[in-house]
C-alpha cells in the first residue's frame, strides 16, 4: 500500500512539473508566435490601410492648397457726367476763337449775377507737347451783357482787358501759355497764366488774374497774389503799376 502511494505521488509530481514547464514556456515565448496566422494577416492588412489613409490626406491637403477662391473683379470707377454745354455758350466761344475753341468753364463765374464763359484754343497732347497742365495759344473770358456776349479778358501774345495790357504781362510776344484756373467760393474765378518758351517750360512764376469788384473788370495781381495791378495802354510800362 505504501509503495503504491509513493508511485502515485511520484507520478503526480512529474505531471505537475511537466505542466508548469509548458506553462512557463508559453509565457516566455514571443507574442507573435502565440498569435498565429490570424494576427499576422491582421497586421499585414493594417500597413496598406495606414499608407492609403496617408496618401488620401496628402492629396486633400495639396488639393486645398492649389485651389484659390476667385478674386472679386474690381468695379470700374464711374466718373460723374460733365454738365452739357449749352449751344449758346458754344456759339459764343466759336465767335471769339473759331471752331477749334473749347469751353473750359461757364456760369456766374465771378459772383456778379452775370453769365460768363472761359474758352481757349487748347494745344492737344502729342509726343512733342508733353508739358503738364492745359497748354493754350489763346484764351478769352466773355460776359453776357443784356443778351450780348462781350469780351472782358483776352490772352493771346499778351494779357489784355478792355482798358489795356495787364500788369506783369511779358514784353515779348508769347506763343504758348499754361493755363490753370479754380473757382473760389468767395472770390470767384481765379486764373493763372504761365508764359512758355517754345516747347520747353520756362519755370517762371504764373501771372495771377482775378475779377476786381472795385473796378468791375479782370486785372492781374502782384507777386503776393493779394493786390491788383493797373493796366497800361502801352507795353512800355506793364510791370508793376499798383491800382
Amino acid at each position: 500500500m505504501r509503495e503504491q502511494a509513493n508511485r502515485i505521488n511520484s507520478l503526480m509530481e512529474k505531471t505537475s512539473q511537466s505542466g508548469c514547464s509548458h506553462a512557463n514556456e508559453a509565457e516566455l515565448s514571443p507574442s507573435f508566435l502565440g498569435e498565429g496566422r490570424s494576427a499576422g494577416a491582421a497586421r499585414a492588412w493594417r500597413i496598406p490601410l495606414k499608407f492609403s489613409l496617408r496618401v488620401l490626406s496628402l492629396g486633400i491637403l495639396l488639393g486645398g492648397c492649389g485651389t484659390e477662391a476667385p478674386k472679386p473683379v474690381p468695379q470700374a470707377e464711374t466718373k460723374p457726367a460733365e454738365p452739357a454745354i449749352p449751344e449758346e455758350i458754344q456759339a459764343a466761344a466759336k465767335a471769339f476763337l473759331g471752331s477749334e475753341s473749347q469751353v473750359l468753364a461757364f456760369g456766374d463765374l465771378v459772383k456778379n449775377g452775370k453769365q460768363q464763359l472761359l474758352a481757349a484754343n487748347v494745344v492737344p497732347k502729342t509726343p512733342t507737347n508733353n508739358l503738364p497742365g492745359t497748354i493754350v495759344t489763346r484764351a478769352i473770358v466773355a460776359e453776357n451783357d443784356d443778351g450780348k456776349w462781350v469780351e472782358v479778358l483776352r490772352c493771346d501774345e499778351h494779357l489784355k482787358n478792355p482798358k489795356g495790357y495787364l500788369g506783369l504781362t511779358p514784353l515779348a510776344p508769347v506763343t504758348g501759355w499754361r493755363l490753370q484756373f479754380e473757382q473760389n467760393a468767395e472770390k470767384g474765378l481765379q486764373l493763372y497764366f504761365t508764359p512758355l518758351q517754345g516747347t520747353t517750360d520756362s519755370h517762371v512764376l504764373p501771372i495771377g488774374v482775378r475779377w476786381n469788384p472795385a473796378t468791375k473788370r479782370y486785372q492781374s495781381l502782384d507777386r503776393t497774389y493779394e493786390h491788383f495791378l493797373l493796366e497800361s495802354p502801352a507795353l512800355n510800362d506793364v510791370r508793376s503799376r499798383l491800382r
